[in-house]
């Protein structure tokens, strides 16, 4: 595995023939959730499934979290102590709320997207995004918010933010294979709205490999079997 900088954004590279990020394969962008150290997901490529043309990108994310989690990292911000509040009382999330520090956010990925494509000649083609948790939905909200093109988006254990704003622009990117995968006992993103978040996107024409597991907040083994094939074959993949 090999760290570079890109954009203004730390990187992790695996994977390709020199298992550092090398070739000119595919390549498979993850984004870790909130709170999570920057290596969080740079492990599952080598659990996925795939022919080793596959290149790995595991950005870390540029806020820096204190307290309780000396080595967490934050896409932005949570009021953490509300969230738990929510958690508890089962109250559920405003999705039409646009979380603040979300645009700069989008614009650190998206410079870090610009500077990979200048050096790697990225092929439109052959570009998956996605991430696991608030990563995950920075990943939609990306893909969502611009017209560069992808191979297909990976939403492990994410949910709606932005709602309005999101379903106005979820017609242009039809025929957008996505992957999703979300646990029916999750505690932090609820099930329903993942649900929903599934529902809208296939009611615009963009074809969803769902993958519904018993768990929580978390990435099972099941799915990175499922990930996998998707992977390979996001078009004929279902």
């Amino acid at each position: 595995m090999h760290l570079k900088t890109y954009g203004g954004l730390d990187v992790r590279l695996a994977g390709g023939p020199d298992r550092e990020g090398g070739g000119d394969g595919p390549v498979v962008i993850l984004l870790h959730g909130f709170g999570a150290p920057g290596d969080d997901l740079a492990s599952l490529w080598r659990m996925l499934r795939v022919p080793d043309t596959f290149r790995f990108v595991f950005p870390v994310a540029p806020l820096q979290l204190h307290g309780g989690l000396p080595d967490g990292r934050a896409w932005w911000m949570l009021d953490v102590d509300r969230l738990a509040r929510d958690v508890a009382s089962g109250r559920g999330r405003d999705l039409h709320v646009v979380p603040e520090g979300l645009e700069a956010a989008r614009e650190r990925l998206l410079a870090m997207l610009d500077e990979l494509d200048r050096q790697w000649g990225l092929p439109a083609d052959q570009v998956f995004l996605g991430g696991f948790s608030q990563g995950a939905m920075l990943a939609c909200d990306a893909v969502f918010r611009t017209s560069r093109s992808f191979a297909g988006l990976i939403i492990l254990s994410g949910s709606i933010i932005a709602k309005q704003e999101w379903q106005e622009r979820w017609p242009a990117r039809k025929g957008l294979p996505v992957f999703q995968s979300h646990g029916t006992d999750d505690p932090i993103l609820a099930h329903d709205t993942a649900v929903e978040l599934r529902d809208g996107l296939r009611s615009r024409g963009l074809p969803v490999a769902w993958h519904e597991f018993r768990g929580g907040h978390e990435i099972p083994f099941s799915v990175l079997e499922r990930l996998g094939p998707f992977l390979t074959d996001p078009r004929g993949f279902n």
